[in-house]
């Protein structure tokens, strides 16, 4: 029988190269991570291989190597950012004796202590629930036990089969108010687009600076900080344009690579604001040296929650924090593709909004009704 580890916050950080590229940008994302769910990286352990291996993911060799980093930093938590199926994750805890966390697990519990509001918290429990499915066959042995001793007999039932009973019936009710809560998201929606009221929303890698651009363009004095995953509820303003009225401005859950179908799946009714939208800001950090991979792996989510076709401005944040100047670029049609701001200290925001206001124009005149002249 093999019981699961209790939990600790002093980790050792595993990192494989399997040719995909940018690891130090990934082993430094995952430093984030770590420091984000408040774990303490006592040691990093890397290593190169052709493919995982089918048990341990990391072969015995590297296995025994962060066994090592383990005893000698007196770690208790074992930390890849790697997606790990619940037979190699059950494999590496008895190996090294410590729990072992995968990317996965790390980023639903940063969700799980960032959530505020009620539909958050909704959102990241369903996450888990659905994660916590796919690994209660191999993941806990001794959940395969049938029940016994007096008051405890059952029918028949083994403890893995009523887990998984009770999992499904908490699974259900979590989706149920989700899909109220997104009726009651889609008439407001609704309510917004008879007034012809432009939708924008902030979109971007997370800890891009949405939410400081968010507060610096509306006031809203929405919650923001220098880590990963620090919005998760969406949230919306009016933003009065000179000139044409007020647009609907949202801030949302910023993206990451390889970010957990569960969570994405999860997040359907929040994430539905951005395939709604009639204008996407895509914020990106232009002091970041990842940042082409990080536009990428927002794109693909995008994609994948059917926003792909959205029109978008880059937005390049954090110009304060590089040689380049405030200023916009236009295309070969006169249309505004990419502004860049700080949206800490303020310059270039004025550009964006002139950015916001060309495009809320070109919104009405295309929504307003034809005038026929005969």
């Amino acid at each position: 029988m093999f019981e699961r580890p209790g939990g600790g916050e002093k980790a050792v950080l595993v990192q494989l190269d399997f040719g995909q590229g940018d690891v130090p940008e990934r082993l430094d994302e995952l430093k984030l991570l770590a420091a984000s769910a408040g774990a303490a990286a006592v040691a990093v352990v890397q290593g190169r291989r052709e493919r995982p291996d089918p048990a341990l993911y990391a072969g015995k060799g590297k296995v025994a190597e962060v066994a090592e980093a383990i005893r000698a930093a007196a770690a208790d938590l074992a930390i890849f950012n790697h997606e790990l199926s619940a037979a190699q994750q059950r494999n590496l805890e008895k190996e090294l004796g410590c729990r072992v966390v995968d990317r996965a697990s790390l980023i639903l519990d940063i969700f799980a202590q960032r959530a505020r509001s009620h539909e958050g918290k909704l959102q990241v429990e369903l996450a888990q629930l659905q994660h916590l499915a796919t690994r209660l066959v191999r993941g806990w042995t001794h959940l395969e036990r049938q029940k016994g001793g007096i008051g405890l007999r059952g029918p028949g039932e083994t403890q893995l089969e009523t887990d998984r009973r009770l999992l499904g019936k908490r699974v259900k009710v979590l989706k149920d108010r989700l899909k109220l809560l997104e009726r009651q998201r889609a008439v407001r929606r609704r309510a917004r687009t008879r007034r012809d009221m432009l939708s924008v929303s902030l979109v971007g890698y997370t800890n891009a600076g949405k939410s400081t651009l968010f507060n610096a363009l509306t006031k809203a004095g929405a919650y923001a900080a220098d880590q990963l995953f620090a919005t998760l509820d969406t949230t919306s303003r009016r933003l009065y344009l000179e000139g044409c009225g007020p647009i609907i401005l949202s801030d949302t859950v910023g993206f990451i690579r390889d970010l957990p179908h569960s969570l994405v799946a999860a997040f359907h009714a929040t994430l539905e604001e951005t395939a709604a939208a009639d204008l996407l800001l895509h914020v990106v950090d232009s002091a970041s040296a990842d940042r082409d991979a990080q536009i990428e792996a927002v794109d693909g989510v995008l994609e994948e929650i059917g926003a792909a076709q959205v029109p978008q401005i880059l937005v390049w944040n954090k110009i304060d924090a590089t040689a380049v100047e405030a200023g916009v670029e236009r295309d070969a049609y006169g249309r505004i593709p990419r502004v860049r701001v700080s949206a800490r200290t303020g310059a270039g925001l004025d550009l964006l909004r002139q950015a916001l206001i060309e495009t809320a124009r070109d919104h009405a005149d295309a929504t307003s009704p034809a005038i026929d002249l005969a």
